[in-house]
């Protein structure tokens, strides 16, 4: 889990003002495991290429992260640890690593979009997570699929 930031707190509230939200109900999250690769995806969304994204229902399960739920806000930070854009979930399907669909590895917009590509990819992130971490991978593990639409770009808050 992230800490909310003053920088992050800013940019919540500039999008919030800005879109009549009330509260400060979000997450926060990175992606990727090297802050390299947190801006290339990060760029991705930005670029209007990547729209879903997917993470391992057992992170949700030990705290490590919060379970997507459709209408809930997400701030998306670079690779260096500063908001890039917000998003809202629009929808949620848990099911294997290996059930993934290839209209969901296209929406995902890594790579060259394809499902074979995208389960290659994925497999060699969350089996480097595994070994950090400690477990057995298998490519029937329970994951969480996400699908989004950005409502802040972080140029927004600029203007």
């Amino acid at each position: 889990m992230f800490e909310r930031t003053p920088a992050i707190e800013s940019f919540w509230r500039a999008f919030a003002e800005a879109n009549g939200v009330d509260g400060d109900d979000y997450a926060i999250t990175s992606f990727g495991d090297t802050p390299a690769m947190q801006d290339e995806l990060a760029a991705l969304v930005l670029a209007g290429t990547k729209r879903a994204t997917a993470g391992l229902l057992r992170d949700v399960e030990t705290g490590a992260e919060a379970m997507a739920v459709v209408g809930d806000y997400v701030v998306a930070l670079d690779g260096g640890g500063e908001p890039a854009l917000i998003w809202q979930t629009t929808g949620v399907e848990v099911k294997p690593l290996n059930e993934v669909t290839a209209r969901f590895a296209w929406d995902e917009g890594e790579g060259d979009r394809t499902r074979d590509d995208w389960l290659r990819g994925h497999v060699s992130y969350f089996t480097r997570q595994a070994a950090r971490e400690g477990w057995t991978f298998d490519e029937r593990i329970e994951t969480v699929f996400e699908r989004f639409r950005v409502v802040w770009p972080a140029h927004a808050s600029d203007q």
